[in-house]
């Protein structure tokens, strides 16, 4: 019985087909002795045919089940459901595809799981991250806010459904003006005066446009980096106020002793190191208050020949190519003063007079000024710091002249490059934008 269980249902039903012929041949046999043959024919032949129909619709039913089972299992997968299975165990032909089934089955539950487990992780770590996270959608509506916005904006509540302005008028005025500007950007805001950092994406989901706001609160980093900012300064002021007040203080001393002895004629050079010393210790001064005090810049059109003509009476370079005859705009007096710097430490590289060099030209961005030199270049570990405040290759040097000039580039809506050069020396950038910042 069990081998007519799993043989397929086409051998199934040439079986059958070929007992019902042979008892109905069988049949008509045996009544042909008392009738007809034509009699017995119509006699046995319905009978005969209606027993096999009863036999193949009993076959059949367990297979219409089947099916019935399977569209129901489909309906499941299409409504998330795949905690189906089918158990099996007749004609061969079949079994394969239940197997089939099942093991689809098996494959989207554990996909199903997995993503169940993924989700989990992404909903927690949005959760507890410390970064306020709110997303937004075409309405301007909340879709999602994980547990730091609702401390920042919804006093703990929930935020999901309410609009973004609604939220915003709970808010102080700084964080409102953050948002009224629009794009990213630094903000103070609390009675201890926190800072606040705010990033805002545009992407589209689900083929609809949607916004996604970050506001990270940055007061403690900025406050550690601000203290190991002052202590830099501090450590730099320090060093260069000893090596000229401790000099100048004996150096005076020992005029005094020359004094007293009478030795005249050795006064001069105490007293020419002690001003050497002090015009130093002014020229460190002057540079940082420069640097502490950079007002913001005045642009206005300036025609490009006629400023490196300006330049060039100041210090003297060499000109590469062409200077554009056209007009820029830029503060004329930022923009010398960061080329100057530039210039000279061009010519305290070690290069000859000849090898300093500049060169004006357009850029995609707007004007790119370069000033190249033959000197002896930078080492890697000097490249990566040579842009930070207080970092010196010069024995008696401040620190600030790159600095200096990166922050009237950035002022400017522009940034400044460094590189050596392919056969010696260094190339410094200035890129600014064509109209202004």
């Amino acid at each position: 019985m069990r081998i007519l269980r799993v043989l397929p249902l086409a051998m199934r039903m040439i079986l059958l087909a070929l007992s019902g012929v042979t008892l109905a041949a069988s049949a008509t046999a045996a009544l042909s002795h008392w009738l007809a043959p034509w009699i017995a024919a119509l006699i046995v032949v319905p009978c005969v045919g209606l027993i096999v129909g009863m036999t193949v619709w009993r076959s059949i039913a367990p297979l219409r089940a089947l099916f019935h089972a399977l569209a129901s299992t489909v309906t499941g997968y299409r409504d998330g459901d795949f905690s189906f299975g089918i158990t099996w165990d007749r004609y061969a032909d079949v079994i394969e595809l239940v197997d089939a089934h099942n093991a689809l089955g098996q494959a989207l539950r554990e996909q199903r799981i997995d993503l169940v487990q993924r989700e989990l992780l992404l909903d927690t770590m949005v959760q507890n991250t410390p970064v306020a996270m709110v997303l937004l959608d075409p309405a301007r509506r909340v879709v999602l806010g994980n547990l730091a916005a609702r401390r920042l904006l919804g006093e703990g509540r929930k935020l999901e459904g309410r609009a973004i302005d609604d939220l915003l008028a709970g808010t102080p005025e700084a964080v409102r003006d953050a948002f009224a500007r629009g794009g990213d950007g630094m903000f103070s805001a609390g009675e201890d005066d926190d800072i606040y950092h705010l990033a805002r994406r545009l992407f589209r989901l689900n083929g609809r446009p949607h916004e996604l706001i970050l506001l990270r609160q940055m007061t403690a980093e900025l406050r550690r980096q601000e203290v190991q900012t002052w202590k830099k300064v501090i450590r730099v002021i320090s060093h260069e106020l000893n090596n000229s007040l401790g000099p100048i203080a004996s150096l005076a001393h020992s005029g005094r002793e020359l004094v007293k002895r009478g030795q005249l004629d050795r006064l001069p050079v105490a007293l020419d190191t002690i001003e050497e010393r002090a015009r130093h210790l002014e020229r460190f001064l002057r540079d940082y208050a420069r640097f502490a005090k950079l007002p913001s810049p005045r642009m206005e059109p300036v025609r490009l020949p006629g400023f490196i003509d300006k330049l060039k009476s100041q210090m003297p370079f060499a000109i590469e190519g062409e200077v554009p005859d056209e007009t820029a705009h830029f503060d004329p007096a930022q923009i010398e003063q960061a080329l100057l710097n530039l210039l000279k430490n061009a010519h305290e590289s070690g290069s000859s007079k000849e090898g300093v060099a500049l060169c004006v030209r357009r850029h995609v961005e707007g004007w790119r000024i370069e000033v190249l030199d033959r000197g002896t270049g930078m080492t890697d570990a000097a490249l990566a710091n040579a842009l930070l405040p207080f970092y010196s290759t010069k024995r008696n040097g401040t620190g600030l002249g790159l600095a200096l000039t990166r922050e009237i580039a950035e002022a400017h809506g522009g940034r400044i490059g460094v590189a050596n050069r392919v056969g010696g020396g260094l190339y410094v950038s200035l890129t600014l934008p064509r109209n202004g910042p």
